[in-house]
Order: structure tokens, then C-alpha cells, then sequence
């Protein structure tokens, strides 16, 4: 399992959070007595090794099985399901209990919904006629910590169920979650949204605050001071390019799940053939910590320099007689020995794929796309792209990214590679280019596009950008300035007011209220630079901005937040919260689906 990230350093109490979601956990697992089998959802498992140590669980005579079709296998009398609300797993509980039936088995049922009950479930359970066995209850996780500086409200098909499936209830949950850090950190008084979702959200946290409200008095002040909301529709420009930082890189190859990452033990120069081992990517570890958010070119740089400086420390150990004291400060370098050997086994494995020339090229035809000067190269790239039967989600993500900045193909082109894409996948792909289209992704093109427009006014492509020492957070896509972050860089500064122009021209409405109650707060539409009288609050650290993204955030976009607030001048703290961590590859994958 993955390692329990260290909270320690967060600009925000997240470690009581998270030990509420342990107390939770405890309470549900120590009212039900005696011996049980705890079993889990497996990717709700994946949340859980964020929240609780295995170690731990098994400490209250816990046996732990993952969720699957097929029966439980354990000797114990009691059954305790944790899982998220989905309608099929209800078949799986079901089928389990009219299993054990057919043995003649007598068992105890639990269910705990994560992280509320839902009455189409238990609707599902009264069908199968097991609802009487069962007792149900809900364990409230809405908020799992990923990292210092990360929240994630774990909902993996947040965007596809709001842009495909017409299904809001994602954004109650983000609302919620929101509501839950309001009750331990005070009510937040400005709120900045854009996006039809993130509006809904922001209109539902004010509902709750009506209904259920939060009591501000017990606080001095908020220790958030503004949420930025942010719909994932409002930029999938972003997402469909290649990160080119350390962390974003590891993501697009390896896949970072929970905090981890997991490869071949040769990999990390570990020889035990097949095996699999799982490397945890947080900030605990120092190293990664320091190069988690540089461009990966700068990263190797900085890898070499380090190994470099470490093998003339151990030349003069072994050439000249060292005092205690110095000796003593050796061995502490020797303590980074371990970080310093992964990091560099996971370079030299990210190099085998980023200097393919078929990876560069793809950087090229990315660049291309987000200039908008060269349609009829790109269109023909991704023909090729089709022809040789690439992968199908790489040729979705370009042919996104296309559609995208060009508002759509004209009908002619889009007609032609519809056609050819299922030619060459397979016409059950149907359902996918559907999805797509319903999103808004891949579509005939009905106005001409505002991207250029859009791309000048925010200044999103940086000429000359300097990777090793960057003065703008276009660094992480080597040139190009996520635009999601362009409008939290302006949000912050100024509020959407002198951006109205441009925010009308982006997907969805945009608002920004203050909270009642709030009127006496000072607002930041004033904040220039450090000079405000809120940037700090009552024992001396740096007020908040809480920074939401409904549909997803990329890692290249949290290292660009990052950059933000360690910019001279800036007098916030950025905290990111997200439905789920994602990539282009992920986000194109929730709109596959197959016919037949």
C-alpha cells in the first residue's frame, strides 16, 4: 500500500482532517465486535492507504479482502462492505449473500456507503431480496489529503457524468466536501467561480451554509480567504498536452496512483525477475520534493550536479583525514543516498520515452496545434496518425486539442475522420466519438473560434522560455501557459472584473460573490502584490486561496500553482483541490466506451 503522506508542513490543518477519517473508520470498525472481514472496493482501497496504515486496520482483528464478482473467502461470521455508491456493486454484495446462503453459511452483513447512502442502492439490495440482512450505515469521507497541498474528493468520473450523462450529483459531493473544510476552518467570504458546473457548486455551498450553517463566531477569522472554482470544460486545452515536468512525466508513463507509482523491480535496480515494486511519490521524501515541479530537463541537471558533488565528498573522505564533525556531515549525505539512487533509476527510465523521436514529434505537433497558424498540418497529422493505426487515445488526445482551439472541424473534415477512425478501430467506437461530441470535444465546428483571440489577450504562448530559471509558469509545458492558470493567476490578482471580456469568451457563466455575514471582510479585489492588510492571518502565516477544479487537475498545472505562490509578491497560499488527479490519457479514457 501506499505510503501515509506526512502532513507536517501543510499551510492548512489537513492532518486533523485526516485523523477525523481515521476516527471514523475506527469507530464504525470497533461497534461492530469480534472478528470481521472488512471488505473494500479496491480503488476506494487505494484511497484508504492515504487515510489509514493496513498495519493498523489489523490491529482490531480485521481480515481484508477487495471487492470482486466473486465470493468471500473467510472464516468469519461477520461481513462488513465498504463502498462507494455504484449500482452494480450492489449485484456483486448480493450475489455474495445468496452464495452463502446456498453453503448454508451464517453471516452478519454490513454495508457502509462512502460517502452516503443512496436510495438506488439500497433499492438494488430490496430486488435482490437482501436489504432485511443487511445493516447499512455511511462512513463520511469526502476529503482525502494526497499531498501538503492537495485534496482530492475522489470522484474519477466527475466530468464525463456532468458533460455526457447530465448527472450533477458529483457536484453536491464537492459542495459537501467544501462545507466539511468550512466547519473546521471558517466560512470562506469570497468565492470566485467559472464554468456551469463550478457555478452549480458554488450555489449549492451557499445553500448548505443556509441549511446546515457553519458558526463563524467561534473563529477569528477564515483561515481560507478566497475559493476559486474552476470547471475542467473551461480548459481541456490544457489537459491533451504532454507535462514536461518531473512529476507530470512520471504520470503520462507511469501512471501515479495514490501517491505511488508501480514498475518493475529492475527498474530500481532491485534483480528479482517479474517482480513488481511500488515507489511513493509525496513530499515526505525531501528529494522529490525539491525536483517534483521543475521541468524534467532541469531535473536531470540537478540529479547529475548532486551525484557529482556527492562523489567529491567521498574522494576527500577516502584521500584526507576528516575531523568528527565533518565525518558526521558526510554520513547525513549518505542518508539521501537511497532518495538520490530512485530518483535517478526513474530519469533513466522517463529518458527511454522522452527522447524517442515519436515523443518529441508529438511536442512539435502539440505546439502546432495550441499556434493555431498550420490547420491543414495538423489535420493531416492526425490523418497519419489514424492511417497507421497509432493507439487510439494518443489520436483522440490530438484530435481533442484540435477541435478544441479550432471550436470544432468544418463539417467536411470532421465527416472524413469520424469515418476513418472507425474504420480503422472498430465501429463499436461509435459510442466513444458520440461522448465526445456530446461533451462538446470532437464536433463540427458551428463558429469560428476565439482561441487566438483567447491565446493573445492571456498571453499563453511564452517565446523563449527558460526551463532551468523560470519567470513564468510556462515553463511547465516548455512554452505554453495553462490557461486554467492564467485565470487563477488573474483571480487572484484582481478578481474577473477586468477580465470580463475574455472570461465571456470561455465555456460557461463566471461569478464571484461575497459571502454573507462577510460584508466587514476585506475583500482582495484591491490586493496588489503584498500590500494588503489580509494576506496574513491572526499568527502571522499567509492567508489562503483554496483552489478547486471540477473535472479534474493535471500535475503540470499544480506545479504552475506552485510556482504562483512562491512568486515574490504574492501574498497567498495555494491549496488545490480536485475531483481527481488526471492526465489527457485519463480524461480521453472516460469518454471510451463500446458498442455491442
Amino acid at each position: 500500500m501506499a505510503q501515509v503522506p506526512n502532513l507536517d508542513n501543510s499551510p492548512l490543518n489537513l492532518k486533523s482532517l485526516r485523523e477525523q477519517s481515521q476516527r471514523d473508520l475506527v469507530k464504525i470498525l470497533k461497534d461492530i465486535r469480534g472478528k470481521k472481514c472488512l471488505v473494500i472496493e479496491p480503488k476506494l482501497g487505494g484511497s484508504l492507504s492515504l487515510i489509514i496504515q493496513t498495519s493498523l486496520l489489523k490491529e482490531y482483528g480485521i481480515e481484508l479482502r477487495h471487492l470482486s464478482a466473486e465470493p468471500v473467502q473467510t472464516d468469519c461470521t461477520k461481513v462488513v462492505y465498504l463502498v462507494p455508491s455504484q449500482r452494480d456493486l450492489m449485484k456483486f454484495i448480493s450475489s455474495h449473500v445468496h452464495d452463502d446462503n446456498k453453503k448454508g453459511l451464517q453471516r452478519e452483513y454490513y454495508i457502509y456507503f462512502v460517502p452516503r447512502r443512496e436510495i438506488q442502492c439500497e433499492r438494488i439490495l430490496e430486488e435482490e431480496k437482501v436489504h432485511h440482512l443487511m445493516t447499512i450505515g455511511e462512513y463520511p469521507l469526502y476529503v482525502v489529503p494526497l499531498d501538503e497541498d492537495i485534496l482530492s474528493f475522489e470522484l474519477n468520473h466527475a466530468y464525463k457524468e456532468c458533460q455526457v450523462d447530465g448527472d450533477t450529483s458529483s457536484l453536491w459531493h464537492i459542495a459537501k466536501a467544501i462545507h466539511k473544510l468550512e466547519s473546521s476552518f471558517g466560512v470562506i467570504p469570497n468565492v470566485r467561480a467559472k464554468g456551469k458546473s463550478s457555478v452549480l457548486v458554488a450555489d449549492i455551498l451557499n445553500r448548505m451554509q443556509t441549511e446546515e450553517p457553519v458558526n463563524s463566531s467561534d473563529m477569528a477569522l477564515p483561515e481560507i480567504n478566497t475559493l476559486i472554482l474552476i470547471d475542467r470544460e473551461v480548459d481541456m486545452v490544457t489537459p491533451m498536452c504532454s507535462q514536461l515536468t518531473y512529476e507530470g512525466l512520471l504520470d503520462e508513463f507511469l501512471h501515479i496512483n495514490n501517491g505511488s507509482v508501480e514498475l518493475d523491480a529492475s527498474i530500481m535496480g532491485v534483480q528479482q525477475e517479474g517482480k513488481k515494486m511500488k515507489v511513493p511519490l509525496n513530499s515526505s521524501d525531501k528529494l522529490f520534493k525539491e525536483i517534483r515541479d521543475l521541468n524534467f530537463e532541469v531535473v536531470v541537471q540537478v540529479l547529475r550536479q548532486k551525484a557529482t558533488s556527492m562523489k567529491q565528498d567521498y574522494t576527500e573522505m577516502t584521500s584526507t583525514n576528516q575531523t568528527v564533525s565533518e565525518l558526521k556531515d558526510f554520513v547525513k549525505k549518505l542518508n539521501s543516498l537511497p532518495e538520490m539512487t530512485r530518483h535517478i533509476n526513474l530519469a533513466q527510465h522517463l529518458n527511454t520515452f522522452t527522447s524517442k523521436p515519436s515523443f518529441l514529434a508529438k511536442l512539435d505537433m502539440e505546439h502546432t496545434i495550441i499556434e493555431a497558424s498550420s490547420y491543414d498540418i495538423c489535420f493531416e497529422y492526425i490523418e497519419e496518425m489514424i492511417q497507421k493505426q497509432e493507439p487510439l487515445i494518443n489520436v483522440l488526445r490530438l484530435l481533442i486539442l484540435f477541435s478544441v482551439t479550432n471550436s470544432g472541424l468544418p463539417k467536411k473534415n470532421f465527416d472524413y475522420l469520424r469515418r476513418e477512425l472507425l474504420h480503422s478501430y472498430g465501429f463499436e467506437h461509435m459510442a466513444t466519438l458520440n461522448n465526445l461530441e456530446k461533451a462538446g470535444l470532437f464536433k463540427k465546428q458551428e463558429s469560428k473560434s476565439n482561441w487566438l483571440t483567447v491565446k493573445r489577450a492571456l498571453q499563453l504562448v511564452v517565446e523563449d522560455t527558460d526551463t532551468a530559471n523560470p519567470n513564468d509558469i510556462a515553463y511547465v509545458f516548455s512554452g505554453y501557459a495553462p490557461l486554467s492558470i492564467r485565470l487563477v493567476q488573474h483571480a487572484v490578482r484582481s478578481g474577473w472584473r477586468p477580465m470580463e471580456e475574455i472570461l465571456k469568451l470561455l465555456p460557461g457563466p463566471h461569478t464571484e460573490t461575497k459571502r454573507v455575514g462577510f460584508a466587514s471582510s476585506a475583500s482582495f479585489d484591491t490586493l496588489q502584490g503584498a500590500s494588503s492588510g489580509i494576506d496574513k492571518i491572526a499568527d502571522g502565516r499567509r492567508s489562503l486561496v483554496l483552489v478547486v477544479f471540477v473535472g479534474g487537475v493535471t500535475f503540470a498545472e499544480i506545479s504552475a500553482l506552485r510556482f504562483l505562490s512562491a512568486q515574490e509578491g504574492m501574498a497567498y497560499d495555494l491549496i488545490i483541490g480536485t475531483t481527481k488527479i488526471v492526465n489527457g490519457h485519463t480524461l480521453a479514457e472516460t469518454f471510451c466506451g463500446t458498442f455491442g
